[in-house]
């Protein structure tokens, strides 16, 4: 039996992505500074993949006519973003983490217990009575009826 075409399709294309796959893809290269410290990049890297295909042509039972015509394709990509990088040197190592800026949503998320807070403080009722030169106050929550 001939091999199929889509065969050839995968194939092609997850040799391509062996290609990129290497460690120091994820861990750089390192790089030495004059001092003798020595830096090293670290990413995240993330890859997809997709292929598919079709054969045209008449059908006998299970099989396709050997002069079938097949359409078919394959693609990928790859995304590589720096996440730290590790610093040996002076008898120490540290990892620093590179900031990113915070998406709107975790934005909203670190700012929600400080809302909460404000919110409750504005519906509490606060009474406030000298007792022997201390101002002595009772914080009642208000309920809703």
């Amino acid at each position: 039996m001939a091999e199929h075409p889509i065969k050839g399709l995968m194939e092609t294309a997850m040799s391509s992505i062996k290609e990129m796959v290497d460690v120091n893809t994820i861990v750089g290269e390192a790089v030495n500074a004059p001092d003798g410290t020595v830096i090293i990049p670290i990413s995240k890297v993330s890859f997809g993949f997709g292929a598919g295909g079709s054969e045209f042509g008449e059908r006998t039972n299970t099989t396709v006519d050997a002069g079938a015509n097949f359409g078919g394709g394959s693609g990928g990509g790859a995304m590589i973003e720096p996440v730290a990088f590790m610093v040996v040197g002076q008898g120490q190592i540290r990892l620093m983490s590179i900031d990113r800026n915070p998406s709107p949503v975790e934005e909203i998320m670190e700012r929600v217990p400080s809302l909460l807070e404000k919110a409750f403080d504005f519906f509490k009722k606060k009474e406030c009575k000298k007792n022997k030169g201390e101002e002595v106050c009772i914080v009642e929550t208000i309920e809703a009826e």
